[in-house]
């Protein structure tokens, strides 16, 4: 009794299926006041696969910050980048000779 192993796939990776469903890295820098120094700022940063533009799960971070933590924020920056996305071709002109 033998097992066909081609017709089994091993699982793919959960951040990858996420990323090929449309999620990207971002990346956030909280800058917040400290509770209590409010004149002194300290700076946080986050990371996650999310779903750019609307970012729900960093807004979901954020209320969670504002409803549970004493640190007031300041400033949030946001980056995001595709870490999946179509290959990209370039022409080099150019000859490579291999004996």
């Amino acid at each position: 009794m033998g097992t066909n192993l081609g017709s089994r796939r091993p699982p793919a990776a959960p951040g990858l299926l996420r990323q090929l469903q449309g999620h990207r890295l971002t990346t956030a820098e909280i800058i917040y006041r400290l509770p209590d120094h409010p004149a002194l700022l300290q700076t946080y940063v986050w990371q996650s696969l999310d779903v750019a533009p609307r970012f729900p799960k960093l807004r979901e971070f954020l209320c969670f910050w504002e409803e549970n933590l004493e640190g007031a924020l300041h400033i949030v920056r946001v980056a995001s980048r595709q870490l999946v996305r179509p290959a990209e071709f370039r022409f080099v002109d150019g000859v490579l000779r291999l004996n």
